[in-house]
């Protein structure tokens, strides 16, 4: 990042923390992930013990990044609280539409909403202004319940943000972007436990391997492993290993999508 553009990022994390002191009390709805873990230490920072990190454990959150989130929290020092989603129960969830991000942060919030009201607090959440104009259901459920996103108020770009964090010492810095265990599966199939449990088997393996960057997608009896086109090399190497690796998760073919890694792919197959 340029001198004149590490500025600007600085001059927004100021405003940044103008707009969490104005709020007093928040409660961050914190997934581990790059945005989220930056809030929810910029919400220390300013806050203290005036902020709660919440994360939301259910089958669409791997086990890794669950664990990853409290061993960040605990690593930094700010107070964190895990709570249960009950999203899977939801018949709209499952159906796994287009808006299923509606009915899952919709679950979010209700849980959230008990714990803000108790501390006089506002939900934030971490969507950036690089976030605008994407298909965000989710983001709407939580509009609708009164939520904030301070990141976007203070006009912070996912650059700014890693750029900040990396500044702050966090791990978070440079890792890839990540998504929901049910962004794995193509819109209109069910979402259950058990394809969100063969899924993040079949991630976690990967990621030991040594492919930090790749999504599974869950094509019933397909797994399609999206890569950096790069890697492509290195997944064809290690294949002897990976595909009765890959299989054990239960799928019985695997699959090279030639495209690579890509976010949002699933939406490619809708019209």
């Amino acid at each position: 990042m340029s001198e004149k553009a590490n500025d600007k990022a600085h001059a927004k994390r100021a405003a940044l923390e103008r707009i969490l002191r104005g709020y007093g009390q928040v409660i961050v709805a914190y997934s581990g992930g790059v945005d989220s873990t930056f809030l929810a230490v910029a919400a220390h920072r300013v806050l203290a013990e005036s902020s709660l990190a919440v994360t939301a454990e259910s089958p669409s959150l791997a086990p890794d990044e669950l664990k990853e989130a409290c061993e960040l929290a605990k690593r930094f020092g700010f107070a964190h609280q895990v709570v249960r989603t009950d999203e899977m129960e939801d018949p709209k969830y499952q159906a796994n539409t287009r808006d299923r991000c509606y009915f899952c942060k919709s679950a979010l919030m209700e849980r959230l909403k008990d714990l803000a009201e108790k501390r006089g607090a506002k939900v934030a959440l971490g969507a950036n202004v690089d976030d605008l104009g994407d298909h965000r259901p989710g983001e709407r459920a939580a509009r609708e319940r009164g939520a904030v996103f301070p990141l976007r108020e203070a006009d912070l770009t996912k650059a700014d943000i890693r750029a900040l964090s990396a500044a702050w010492g966090l791990p978070t810095a440079d890792k890839p972007a990540a998504a929901c265990l049910a962004s794995r599966i193509p819109f209109g199939d069910s979402v259950t436990a058990g394809k969100l449990k063969q899924v993040a088997e079949a991630e976690t393996l990967l990621h030991k391997a040594g492919f930090r960057e790749c999504r599974i997608r869950h094509h019933g009896p397909v797994a399609r492993l999206e890569i950096p086109p790069e890697r492509f090399g290195d997944v064809l190497a290690a294949r002897e290993t990976l595909i009765p690796a890959l299989k054990k998760c239960g799928f019985v073919f695997i699959a090279l999508d030639l495209q690579g890694l890509r976010s949002g792919s699933m939406h490619e197959a809708v019209q």
